[in-house]
């Protein structure tokens, strides 16, 4: 990706002084959880964006136990547009999220990591090209922390095994099928009304199953290259190397939520066709336990990330049954229109890409 800023889009939002404006236009909702070394930089982009005026900005702690809601406290302290939530528990990234976003006042909602930090317009060109798009997601150009290297562009699709895949290219707005976790931006109005994040997820594809819903439910989701954003990536999980990535790290208690939630947005959200990825599914993890297996030689590896994360799916069986339920309601695209985003390239392949470029992963017994 160039490392240069894109050219300014036409239309711009007016921006009114923060004093006349009677709603903010978009609430930023960062989801912390010992996030002390990452907020100063995170929480000074978003008081440099552009659209700063417009912006209201919620810091939602998880009970972190390095105190880093204080230190938020007293970076936002003399914010008229700033405040912190403090959960009083690990709420996790799904229901931690909802319940900022109940008391957010924002038309849009921005979901965003606190190991981010955002180019000063990166806020403003993605409420553009939103509205330019009639789009109800967008996800901006995701870079490294430290430069301008490519990261992401969300999934342009999923699997035959339905695991998100693929990517968007070229540097124009287009539709994807699944925006970025670390930052998601979406309508408030049909946030809620998709019923927000699956709290039964906890952490991990829960922007999967969101978008799966937004496409569901008629509505859009799209890339904004020409907004940008730089983001850590699994800082909690591999903080060897602080800004930069060295090693691939992982732990029984990622792979866990990982396998069950990829499980769980596929029993949710397929109509019946798509039902067929499921076996596909599980096949493929079965696979992946048995190497596993062999190359951590621990046999409480294998239980916890695939055998109770198939286990668990089986005791989420009546919340699965009243999302299927509640989502026939709100549904306006079926299967065979959802077949628009099967791709031919498996997602296992960036994970080879992974292997090739740091080795073996690490996987930590927590």
């Amino acid at each position: 990706m160039p490392g240069s800023a894109t050219q300014p889009i036409a239309a711009n939002l007016p921006l009114p002084r923060a004093e006349t404006l009677s709603a903010p236009l978009l609430s930023v909702v960062v989801i912390n959880y010992n996030g002390a070394p990452w907020l100063e930089r995170c929480l000074g982009s978003l008081h440099d964006q552009t659209c700063c005026s417009r912006l209201e900005i919620i810091v939602a702690d998880n009970a972190s136990p390095d105190r880093s809601d204080q230190v938020a406290k007293e970076l936002m302290r003399d914010w008229r547009n700033g405040h912190v939530i403090q959960h009083g528990t690990n709420l996790g990234y799904s229901e931690g999220n909802n319940r900022a976003a109940e008391q957010a006042h924002g038309q849009y909602l921005f979901f965003l990591n606190n190991d981010t930090w955002l180019e000063p317009d990166c806020l403003e060109r993605l409420i553009q090209e939103v509205q330019a798009a009639g789009a109800k997601v967008a996800a901006p150009l995701v870079m490294d922390y430290m430069d301008d290297g490519f990261q992401s562009a969300g999934a342009g699709g999923f699997d035959v095994c339905g695991m998100m895949c693929g990517s968007a290219d070229g540097l124009k707005r287009q539709e994807i099928f699944v925006a970025n976790g670390c930052a998601l931006l979406i309508e408030s109005d049909f946030f809620r009304m998709l019923g927000g994040f699956d709290s039964e997820f906890f952490m991990y594809a829960d922007e999967y199953d969101l978008c799966w819903r937004t496409w569901v439910a008629g509505g859009k989701v799209i890339w904004a290259p020409s907004a940008r954003l730089h983001h850590r990536s699994a800082a909690a999980v591999n903080p060897r190397g602080f800004q930069r990535v060295l090693e691939n790290r992982t732990s029984d208690s990622k792979r866990f939520y990982a396998n069950r939630n990829n499980l769980l947005l596929l029993l949710k959200n397929c109509q019946h066709l798509l039902l067929a990825t499921v076996p596909l599914q599980m096949l493929l993890l079965a696979a992946e336990a048995v190497v596993m297996g062999v190359l951590t030689r621990r046999w409480s590896h294998v239980r916890r990330a695939y055998i109770d994360a198939v286990r668990d799916c089986w005791r989420l069986r009546r919340h699965i049954l009243a999302e299927r339920r509640r989502l026939r309601a709100l549904r306006r695209h079926g299967d065979v229109w959802m077949l628009r985003f099967l791709r031919a390239r498996l997602n296992r392949w960036d994970e080879l890409r992974r292997l090739r470029r740091f080795g073996l992963p690490e996987v930590d017994p927590l």
